[in-house]
């Protein structure tokens, strides 16, 4: 399996969306990321639905919802009207995960569960037959620009263990902290997708993109998917 790299708006220019959208597609993303951040379940507030629906127009990539929300339920039918691909909602902020999740998937999208760092992920081992990819928060969710912590890694390659013992190939993302530097360690403790913003949205988002595939080119061909 090759690895994906999905760029978060969440380090856009806010004011020239559309353009950075463009820009990004253009300079290799396979994916565009979007971090639905309501206040409560994180401290920050980014937008909405309508953001995601203005976008659908102007990328013909994967979308990525990322509800960082409470009530992850009330937000997903919006979601996929506006053109979400992929939707993935927080196990913390679920009381109805399974249901969430089948939800999702009867919508016509891809369902996924992520968890927060000090989550423990024996709480989604029931849940990993039903999910179409599986996100895991490297730093503390709320805000772009953090450094990514090390103890996150060891749980990337439990999970990939535990998806591995149950002959599921479910592929594994990676949020927070990704750059050149860290995303060789995240693919090599199995992750598959790369969530990234700071490290893409900058002057020359072209090259930005190129380094960062170029730093786990190599590695995913040496640690091959089993």
């Amino acid at each position: 399996m090759s690895v994906k790299i999905a760029a978060s708006i969440l380090s856009a220019d806010y004011g020239n969306l559309a353009r950075d959208v463009r820009r990004v597609e253009v300079a290799g993303a396979d994916m565009i990321h979007f971090d639905i951040m309501d206040g409560r379940f994180v401290p920050n507030i980014t937008f909405g639905h309508g953001v995601v629906q203005a976008l659908r127009g102007v990328s013909r990539l994967q979308f990525f919802v990322h509800l960082m929300t409470v009530e992850p339920e009330r937000q997903v039918k919006n979601f996929v009207k506006a053109g979400a691909d992929i939707i993935v909602f927080h196990l913390e902020a679920s009381r109805r995960p399974l249901h969430l999740i089948r939800l999702i998937r009867d919508l016509g999208v891809d369902a996924g569960v992520s968890l927060n760092p000090q989550t423990a992920l024996s709480s989604a081992s029931d849940l990993m037959k039903e999910m179409d990819v599986f996100l895991l928060m490297m730093v503390r969710p709320g805000f772009s620009g953090q450094k990514l912590m090390p103890s996150a890694l060891s749980k990337v390659r439990i999970a990939r263990d535990m998806f591995l013992e149950k002959g599921l190939k479910t592929p594994i993302a990676v949020d927070g902290g990704v750059n050149p530097t860290t995303a060789p360690l995240a693919v090599k403790a199995g992750a598959d997708i790369l969530v990234a913003g700071s490290a893409i949205f900058r002057d020359d988002v072209k090259k930005a993109i190129k380094d960062l595939r170029g730093s786990v080119t190599a590695l995913a061909d040496k640690y091959p998917r089993k």
